[in-house]
C-alpha cells in the first residue's frame, strides 16, 4: 500500500477517535430517563455477582423496583440491554484513550495515561465485558456486536501505530497483527482481572499491561530513557 494511502487510512480512523471521544463527554442518557438509567445501572450491579445466562427480565426489574413491562420499552431481551451496554463502554474506553491518539506530548506517558483510564473504566465496567464475551457464544448479535466493538480498537490502535512509525517513533514492523495482539492481551486480562468480585490489584493489571505495550512499541525510547 502507498504511503499516502497508509496516512489517508490513518487520518480517517484518527479522525474517528478524537468524534468518539467528543461524543463520550457528553451524556450518553437524559436525565429525565431514570428508569432506562436504572435499569443498565441494575443490571450491572447484578453481574457483579453472577453470569449473564442467569441474568431474567423478573430479577432485574425486582432489583430496580419498576415494574417487568417497564423494561420492554427500551430493550427487546436482555441480549439488546447487554449490546447498549457494551456500547457505552465503548466510548467511556475510546475517551480515556484519547491521550494517545492525539499524538501529543510524549508517546509513552501518552499510551500510560491512556493504559491507565482503560484499566480505571474496566475496573468500574468488568462485569460487561464478561458478560458480552460469554453471551456472543450464544446470541448472533451479541457475536457481531462483540466482534466489531474489538475491530473498532484493531482499526484505532493499528492506525496509530503506522501514523507514529510514519514519523519515526516506532520502529517498522505490520502494525495490525500487533494491534490485534495487544488488544486481544487486553481484553483477556481485563476480563479475568474486573470480570466479577471480587476484582484483583487495579495497579498491577496496570503495570502488566502498561509494560507489555510499552516494551511491544517503544522498546527503543524506554531502553534510552
Amino acid at each position: 500500500m502507498s504511503s499516502a494511502k497508509c496516512d489517508a487510512m490513518s487520518n480517517s480512523s484518527l479522525s474517528r477517535i478524537a468524534e468518539r471521544a467528543a461524543a463520550a463527554s457528553t451524556p450518553k442518557l437524559r436525565k429525565s430517563d431514570r428508569t432506562r438509567l436504572a435499569i443498565l445501572d441494575g443490571a450491572l450491579e447484578l453481574l457483579w455477582s453472577r453470569p449473564f445466562r442467569e441474568l431474567t427480565v423478573a430479577e432485574l426489574m425486582a432489583a430496580t423496583g419498576v415494574s417487568r413491562s417497564a423494561f420492554y420499552r427500551y430493550f427487546d431481551d436482555l441480549y439488546a440491554m447487554m449490546e447498549t451496554l457494551l456500547l457505552g463502554l465503548e466510548e467511556d474506553i475510546f475517551a480515556v484513550a484519547a491521550p494517545w491518539f492525539s499524538d501529543k506530548g510524549d508517546p509513552v506517558e501518552s499510551l500510560q495515561e491512556a493504559m491507565s483510564g482503560l484499566v480505571r473504566v474496566c475496573h468500574e465496567q468488568g462485569p460487561i465485558l464478561r458478560a458480552v464475551a460469554d453471551a456472543a457464544a450464544s446470541d448472533e448479535r451479541l457475536e457481531s456486536t462483540w466482534a466489531n466493538f474489538l475491530l473498532q480498537f484493531d482499526d484505532a490502535v493499528a492506525a496509530n501505530i503506522e501514523a507514529q512509525q510514519a514519523q519515526g517513533i516506532i520502529p517498522a514492523f505490520e502494525a495490525r497483527p500487533v494491534a490485534i495482539a495487544l488488544n486481544r492481551m487486553d481484553a483477556s486480562l481485563l476480563i479475568h482481572a474486573f470480570g466479577r468480585h471480587p476484582r484483583q490489584d487495579p495497579d498491577m493489571v496496570f503495570a502488566a499491561i502498561s509494560r507489555i505495550w510499552v516494551s511491544t512499541l517503544y522498546r527503543a525510547i524506554a531502553t534510552t530513557d
